[in-house]
């Protein structure tokens, strides 16, 4: 990724960058104190706040919330009536991206890990749909159909051999129930509870995402911050070993007297 803006410091940055990496993967966000270690003695760390205590020259405190941007919900109907072509819309009217296939036209191999998938063909190729669906292993599969069609569709797939973890996945029938509406309404209980879903957090773990090599993490063994062993981190080889520092100050002091903080004990 790319890193816009300025967050505060040589030695605050790397942390950023290192917790806005595990905010993205978890897709969930995340509050972060940074500050001298005495800073947190005594100190009561509510539920959920990262702590990272740092000796850096510059000393003082930095707290962050870091929150991610995900992409928005990838939502396939499958089926061409009234209430699907609604569904369509009020997806795209929400921002979401969203596209429409017919029974027929819908293989597994048109869903991916992040995607959301409403099987809407009702009573025409409902099973084969379905089926295509779990295969593809997608973040959720909903059937619109009633609790007793629904029980005949998970059966066939129980029969076809689907995998119980798999079945048990299925919503059906999926959508909020709103009562009494209509065919075209329906679409509006779906949607509410795809927006439910996504606002929990239920899709974030099912996100496809691009493998990183990340460069190994090293401690700055004058601050004791964790910074990236690359070529940007100031390195300084001494004695067969390559050092690297958060910050140039860090990497001088090391310079003038490397023995003392090899054998001292690094700051925690």
């Amino acid at each position: 990724g790319i890193l816009h803006g300025w967050i505060g410091g040589a030695c605050a940055e790397p942390v950023v960058i290192r917790e806005a990496k595990r905010v993205i993967e978890a897709g969930t966000p995340s509050l972060i104190w940074l500050g001298q270690p005495e800073d947190f003695e005594g100190m009561h760390v509510p539920a959920g706040v990262v702590t990272v205590p740092m000796s850096c020259q510059s000393e003082g405190a930095l707290q962050l919330f870091i929150e991610p941007v995900l992409a928005a919900p990838e939502v396939i109907v499958v089926g061409r009536s009234p209430m699907a072509m609604t569904l369509l819309d009020l997806v795209r009217g929400v921002g979401w991206r969203g596209e429409i296939v017919d029974g027929p036209d819908f293989t597994a191999a048109s869903v991916n890990p992040s995607s959301v998938v409403v099987v809407a063909t009702q009573g025409h190729g409902d099973e084969e749909a379905v089926e295509a669906a779990v295969s593809g292993d997608p973040a959720f599969v909903g059937l619109v159909a009633s609790r007793k069609r629904g029980e005949v569709v998970l059966g066939f797939l129980a029969d076809r051999g689907v995998s119980a973890e798999r079945i048990a996945r299925v919503r059906v029938p999926v959508g909020l129930d709103l009562g009494h509406t209509t065919h075209r309404e329906i679409a509006v209980s779906i949607l509410a509870e795809l927006v439910q879903l996504r606002a929990s957090g239920a899709f974030a773990g099912r996100r496809t995402l691009l493998p990183v090599v990340e460069p190994a993490q090293v401690t700055d063994l004058v601050c004791g911050m964790t910074v990236a062993a690359v070529p940007a981190n100031r390195p300084f080889e001494y004695q067969g070993t390559t050092f690297y520092f958060c910050a140039m100050g860090c990497r001088v002091a090391f310079e003038k007297d490397p023995e003392s903080f090899i054998h001292q004990e690094v700051p925690c």
